[in-house]
């Protein structure tokens, strides 16, 4: 599904990736961790072609998306759906405006067609009822589901999670992380959580792969990262208590 292949970014002369090299099969729910600031919401941008590569490419469905035209590229990105991590949603729009936003902006499907979407992806999130009010008017959890049904909307077959339990309460944390493994399930879908909360890892993740200083320094199984003998790895997971 995803092959990353020799993927540098510099900001400047600041070193974000270097020579980064992962493979994504279809289905895989992947987690990436590491240390703020080493490139791991980077990379989620390089995914979307937010950001373009210093060298390297990515492959999506065998397709380097670094050559895709503008219309390619807004077919690609209507196959990834983004949950941000601060949810990202417009204050003055409501909640249904919210969701059907980018069908609005990238389908041709009727207001009829488009009412359906939303109201499906609110009930798979579990939001039933709430498609007129505003974000504000909601607590941060149910806008962080409000985030990941409109990355639902577009029916992606990957899904990218940055950040998506950080500054939430331990209960809600649970809540979304449920989601997150509900929807992996249900959907099939390829997911890559981006995150430093270690229970999040442990509950949703088939594999991990820790970034430290522009590099993958590991790679394994949740149970695996866990034992890790690098010291490195070792002093992230246990929040540098020896």
């Amino acid at each position: 599904m995803i092959d990353i292949k020799n993927l540098t970014k510099y900001f400047g002369n600041n070193k974000i990736l270097e020579n980064v090299n992962l493979l994504i099969p279809d289905g895989e729910f992947l987690a990436i961790i590491g240390p703020s600031g080493c490139g791991k919401s980077t990379l989620l941008k390089l995914l979307l072609r937010l950001e373009e590569p210093t060298k390297g490419k990515i492959l999506v469905n065998n397709q380097d998306i670094s050559r895709l035209s503008e219309e390619g590229l807004i077919k690609m990105r209507g196959r990834i759906g983004m949950v941000f991590q601060f949810g990202a949603l417009f204050d003055s729009l409501n909640i249904f405006e919210n969701i059907a936003f980018p069908l609005r902006e990238h389908t041709k499907l009727s207001e009829k067609e488009i009412s359906h979407k939303v109201r499906e992806k609110l009930e798979m999130v579990e939001l039933n009822g709430v498609e007129k009010s505003f974000p504000a008017e909601l607590s941060g959890g149910m806008q962080k589901r409000v985030g990941i049904a409109r990355a639902l909307v577009s029916d992606p077959s990957i899904i990218l999670y940055d950040e998506p339990t950080t500054g939430l309460d331990p209960i809600t944390s649970v809540i979304i992380e449920n989601l997150m493994i509900k929807l992996a399930r249900e959907l099939k879908s390829t997911c890559i959580v981006v995150t430093h909360v270690i229970q999040t890892v442990n509950r949703t993740a088939s594999r991990v792969v820790m970034v430290h200083e522009a590099n993958i320094i590991e790679t394994g199984t949740p149970v695996q990262t866990m034992n890790s003998k690098n010291p490195i790895v070792k002093k992230f997971i246990s929040g540098g208590r020896e």
